[in-house]
């Protein structure tokens, strides 16, 4: 794959999507300032060519949630043979505007950023928290070292995907990757935005 090509395809549609998505941002910064108090953006850490960087997302949780992290886990995992991976049905920090956010994914629009500024790409592996990559980066090094992306090829399979089957698929993606493969995976991504609504 032409990488320099790759990139100048990544600036091109991220800066048309956000100038074209301005309107959409005004009006989700409106209401979620209305239903919850906090700030519109979250910055999250995540990992990309191995390396950590601030992930650039629209809060759809309460304010502070990260807080209550440790809690949950506790209490609370619904993917119990998901590896490093946690996550949580029915999460109770997620608010009501952020609920609507989530089941439309308007709450990653904001990672656009990230992609103009080279941190990630539209198309690779999926951003990880830097806790969970330490798990796993010496058995899976190629995954770890990958540009991540905004979408992926995961993301086009049965949400409840085993740790260890979501990890081949983004090697299978990374020894095939190409510009036909990711225009592929970005239209059947916005294809999977309008049909379908994720879990939790």
């Amino acid at each position: 794959m032409n990488l320099k090509v790759k990139r100048f395809i990544d600036i091109v549609l991220s800066l048309i999507g956000l100038i074209v998505l301005s309107p959409v941002f005004l009006i989700i910064a409106f209401f979620i300032k209305w239903d919850s108090e906090g700030p519109v953006f979250v910055k999250l850490r995540r990992v990309s060519q191995g390396k950590d960087f601030c992930f650039i997302k629209f809060r759809s949780m309460i304010n502070n949630a990260h807080f209550l992290n440790p809690q949950l886990r506790l209490i609370r995992n619904d993917r119990p043979n998901a590896g490093p991976f946690w996550k949580m049905k029915d999460d109770p920090r997620i608010t009501r505007v952020g609920r609507f956010l989530r089941s439309h994914f308007l709450d990653e629009l904001p990672s656009l950023i990230n992609v103009l500024k080279g941190d990630i790409s539209l198309v690779g592996p999926r951003p990880h928290e830097p806790e969970e990559v330490i798990q796993y980066k010496n058995k899976y090094p190629e995954v770890v070292a990958a540009k991540a992306g905004i979408t992926c090829l995961p993301r086009l399979y049965n949400p409840h995907l085993t740790f260890e089957e979501e990890m081949i698929i983004e090697q299978n993606y990374l020894k095939n990757q190409s510009l036909s493969l990711d225009f592929k995976i970005l239209v059947k991504t916005l294809a999977k935005v309008f049909k379908d609504r994720p879990e939790g």
